[in-house]
């Protein structure tokens, strides 16, 4: 990768991509080639440890983010790395995204201005939406802290007013609940709810707590409370949802459910498309990062944003008709493309492409290789035979998808005369000098470098394909199913 202008020293045997002469600067554009599979996580993981200045990942899709995510956490785990997720939702859908959704977009953006290193990671489409002003996330974020004292009545109308729901039990985000004095919440943002416990109107202890058998884990010291939308539901927001909203609609606001809902303090499905009816101008993402930004991009994001703007605008033309639900046109939701890209003019810019490039100015190509089939053959008298020829004259890492599989796989080799040694995880493996190593990392494809000589295999390399689920999917079978399932899968070089 780049030279660093500043950054941690790297070991004499940290391994890394062969590296272009090149400095990104600000508003020049590069095209670094031959980056397949992981090589491209890899790539952005060496350059964000070598810069003072956070990284965005601009990804062509939501399952290309958060693949890449999983494998920065691994490559990168030095460093913060963030995702902002997509709605899930089609364009002016009439429901809302899910609560954990909206959590963790809170929490990265509520993150986003403290964020001196790092990368963020976005599909393409979500990079187009507008988003809340970060003024609005800093003046409903809240914090409290052991020994603080506390308004019951006030802290209830503070809930309220940030988007929290009043709940018998708290089991979600954005949810509260008050016993006495007792008070539980599941902060946007937040992996846990907290029980807040008063000693009059003082906060004794705060205690995250388990939302599905309701009993406390450990203390915690201070709790941050963020708002419970992307959008306010205060007075002043609602008077300013109601004011756009008569500006740009010639309708009967009272057929309207819409209008009347939010004119009632209720935050209807699929309000998040009228986002710019609370704002008197909205933000985009780059107004939360930055100036000095650098950006990478995968290949094929002008495309999806096309595809994107397309797809918003054939929604928006069959749907505006209805007169009890108008639209906003696409240009006040989203950031059209050519406003986009224009924008991504002013930052420093490299576009990863897996092939190969021809030599141009701008124009580096970074070495690495598509990792080879090596798939366990049990018909054979040696099932692990492709494996035990690539391992020759490498350095190999073997990536297991959990513990439990890389136990399997390390009885499964072993039977065969292959015994790697089992490793933490990337960074042990890239300062060390294991020859033939294992370690647990969520990698759907691995890769291959000739200099130095190195592979990453995935398990997909090994068995054809990707065991474990998308972590968003429910899985339809119990854990314990799953895990007799995994193993029966691994045993395929078993003696009969």
């Amino acid at each position: 990768m780049p030279a660093p202008n500043a950054g941690p020293r790297e070991s004499a045997n940290t391994v890394l991509l062969p590296s272009p002469d090149i400095t990104p600067k600000k508003g020049d554009r590069q095209s670094w080639g031959q980056l397949p599979a992981a090589a491209q996580s890899l790539a952005a993981a060496q350059l964000a440890a070598s810069q003072a200045q956070p990284l965005l990942l601009v990804t062509a899709d939501t399952a290309s983010a958060y693949r890449l995510e999983q494998e920065l956490h691994f490559f990168a785990a030095d460093l913060p790395v963030r995702l902002l997720p997509d709605w899930e939702t089609l364009p002016y859908d009439s429901f809302s995204p899910h609560q954990d959704i909206i959590s963790e977009r809170l929490l990265t953006l509520s993150n986003l201005p403290q964020m001196e290193r790092g990368i963020l990671v976005v599909p393409v489409s979500t990079l187009m939406q507008r988003l809340a002003p970060p003024a609005y996330l800093l003046r409903h974020s809240f914090d409290f802290r052991r020994g603080q004292t506390l308004d019951l009545k006030a802290l209830r109308q503070q809930l309220e007013l940030s988007g929290y729901r009043h709940v018998d039990t708290v089991y979600e985000h954005g949810e509260y609940t008050l016993r006495g004095a007792l008070i539980d919440i599941y902060p946007m943002g937040s992996k846990l709810p907290i029980r807040i416990d008063l000693l009059d109107d003082e906060i004794d202890t705060l205690r995250s707590f388990d939302p599905e058998i309701q009993r406390s884990i450990e203390q915690v010291d201070a709790l941050r409370l963020l708002p419970g939308k992307e959008f306010p539901l205060d007075e002043d927001g609602i008077a300013a949802f109601r004011r756009r909203w008569h500006e740009r609609f010639e309708v009967d606001h009272r057929r309207c459910p819409i209008y009347q809902d939010v004119s009632d303090g209720i935050a209807p499905p699929g309000i998040e498309y009228y986002l710019p009816l609370f704002f008197e101008r909205c933000a985009t993402l780059f107004d939360y990062l930055p100036e000095n930004c650098t950006v990478l991009t995968s290949g094929g994001i002008e495309a999806a944003a096309e595809h994107y703007w397309s797809d918003t605008s054939q929604r928006y033309e069959q749907r505006k008709v209805d007169p009890q639900r108008p639209l906003l046109p696409p240009a006040e939701i989203l950031q059209p493309v050519p406003e986009l890209f224009a924008t991504l003019k002013d930052f420093q810019r490299i576009t990863l492409h897996s092939e190969t490039l021809p030599a141009a100015a701008g124009v580096s190509n970074c070495g690495a290789l598509a990792p080879p089939a090596l798939q366990v053959d049990a018909s054979t008298a040696d099932p692990v035979a492709a494996l035990r020829d690539f391992c020759s004259g490498r350095r190999v890492l073997i990536c297991a998808e959990s513990a439990g599989r890389r136990e399997a796989l390390l009885e499964l080799l072993a039977r065969h005369s292959l015994r790697p040694q089992p490793l933490a995880d990337w960074r042990e493996f890239s300062e060390g000098d294991s020859a033939f190593a294992i370690t647990v990392a969520p990698l759907e494809h691995g890769l291959t470098l000739e200099q130095p000589a190195l592979a990453v295999i995935a398990e997909s390399q090994l068995f054809g394909q990707r065991v474990s689920q998308s972590r968003r999917r429910r899985k339809a079978t119990s854990a314990a199913d799953q895990a007799v399932k995994n193993l029966a899968e691994l045993r395929i070089g078993a003696p009969v």
